[in-house]
């Protein structure tokens, strides 16, 4: 595994690349949740990683884990420029072409982003995405409010981030913005030309089916669009129902028909 720092949207990035352990893989791209960072991942991107063959990319955004410190208040947009401006930067950088984005909420929406700018993607994987603001997910990010406000939340989150307070607030304070309730990635959805595999907790606090039906409704791509909906699940896939997970996206990484030049096993 190699770990290091990147430049990308103009701010300093930790990331971790893990080799391949197959030839002719695509490298696999993973793009964490709001409140997530590269050691928020744990022992997944690991696993994922074996169970699939593939280089396998984890980095975390700007303000979050061990990359540059949050400046200013993030506007509506931020997911709509790493996706489109930030995230070509980091697979420029490290000479990744045509991954396989696996995107967990925020991050699910960043890869849905990116691909449906044109981007080259050889397939999208997203975990609990959001393509438009729901009550559900206003309410769980009120009562995440709190809980930070009253709880050892902090404490907890705290081993995760460089500074806890900014991570925790510039995620918090854009999703209860009043202005937030209009966000959508609807026009992005029908330009998306690869596959997508879209999956869903049942029991998800942050949102429902409707958000992964969007997706199967709206992306027009020949490809076709899987949905995985996952009893006993909540919001995080990758850790309730981590098995089910990593055999479907084994299962998709090796029915994507493209011809991949051998990963770097740096």
């Amino acid at each position: 595994m190699h770990s290091g720092f990147l430049t990308a949207g103009g701010h300093r990035l930790e990331y971790q690349l893990i080799p391949a352990h197959q030839i002719n893989r695509p490298t696999l791209v993973l793009l964490h949740e709001g409140l997530g960072s590269v050691a928020m991942w744990r022992d997944f991107p690991a696993r994922l990683a074996t169970a699939t063959g593939c280089r396998t990319l984890v980095y975390s955004r700007y303000g979050y884990g061990q990359s540059d410190l949050l400046e200013a208040p993030f506007g509506t947009d931020y997911m709509h420029r790493e996706g489109r401006e930030t995230l070509p930067e980091v697979l420029a950088a490290l000479e990744i072409e045509s991954p396989v984005l696996v995107g967990h909420s925020d991050g699910a929406s960043i890869a849905l982003l990116h691909a449906g700018a044109g981007h080259p993607v050889a397939g999208v994987v997203v975990m609990a995405p959001h393509c438009f603001v729901e009550d559900i997910s206003i309410s769980s990010i009120a009562a995440a409010k709190v809980a930070f406000e009253t709880t050892d939340l902090p404490a907890k989150l705290g081993k995760y981030h460089r500074d806890v307070d900014r991570t925790f607030w510039g995620w918090n304070d854009i999703w209860l913005h009043p202005d937030f309730r209009a966000w959508n990635i609807d026009d992005c959805l029908p330009s998306i030309t690869c596959p997508i595999l879209a999956i869903q907790g049942e029991d998800d606090e942050y949102g429902t089916m409707a958000q992964v039906e969007a997706i199967a409704a709206g992306a027009r791509n020949s490809a076709g669009v899987e949905l995985l909906k996952l009893a006993d699940c909540r919001h995080s896939a990758h850790k309730d129902q981590t098995v089910a997970v990593i055999e479907a996206i084994k299962r998709f990484v090796e029915d994507l028909d493209i011809a991949v030049v051998p990963a770097p096993t740096f």
